[in-house]
């Protein structure tokens, strides 16, 4: 049996969309981070790195969105561009470039504008215009094309639509206007079923909404070294 432990942020949220799209039997297994569960020593078993998701298959273990869609891809064969060596270059580089570009980025951006004490200014400045940079890169590549790589909806679609939903909350409401393209493809695997139930998922879990003393413990543990 597979597990996904899972809170409704973008990254479990592209694993739970893999899963629903291959129609794959799965448990869910609710951590909530800011209640603090990502901290727990059994969930650190699975991801030393106390983030969500992880996923298990039996004994494997695996951590890290972007790894967990790649061993999901390999093990069943779906959702993989064709076996040609362009494609697969480009399946990898777009998903790497998701990984350490537009994730890092864009949660960086949330955080400094929504969450980090004041002076942030530069903090703001900063990461707003890497995540825009990132953002019109994946515009540019979904210009005249349907999907990221090739001509059929991929894993890396899924790892750009994880992050995508997030888009006004990291550049505000307005960012739209500068990515149509961005736009569209996100439109279009909302308009899908497993989508759709992969955004359910949230609501058979009753996870922390306030964001007290407890949640920026276990979120920004760091502050703790400021007497934050």
């Amino acid at each position: 049996m597979l597990k996904l432990y899972f809170h409704p942020s973008p990254n479990p949220l592209k694993v739970a969309l893999f899963l629903e799209e291959a129609g794959l039997s799965y448990e869910v297994v609710a951590i909530d981070t800011r209640k603090g569960e990502q901290h727990g020593e059994a969930f650190r078993a699975i991801n030393p790195n106390a983030k969500t998701p992880a996923l298990t298959d039996g004994d494997v273990k695996v951590f890290d969105s972007n790894a967990i869609l790649l061993y999901l891809a390999e093990k069943t064969g779906l959702f993989l561009p064709a076996n040609a060596p362009q494609a697969r270059a480009d399946m990898h580089s777009w998903l790497m470039f998701v990984a350490t570009g537009i994730g890092p980025y864009c949660g960086q951006a949330v955080h400094f504008k929504h969450f980090a004490p004041e002076p942030k200014e530069y903090a703001v400045n900063r990461y707003s215009f890497e995540a825009e940079r990132h953002w019109k890169l994946v515009d540019e590549r979904l210009a005249g094309r349907e999907w990221m790589v090739g001509d059929t909806y991929t894993l890396v679609d899924m790892a750009v639509w994880g992050w995508a939903r997030m888009i006004p909350r990291a550049m505000g409401p307005e960012a739209w206007a500068l990515l149509p393209n961005v736009k569209r493809h996100l439109d279009a695997i909302n308009a899908r079923p497993a989508a759709q139930r992969a955004e359910a998922l949230k609501e058979r879990f009753a996870f922390k909404q306030e964001f007290d003393d407890q949640a920026r413990q276990a979120l920004f543990p760091q502050n703790a070294r400021l007497g934050l």
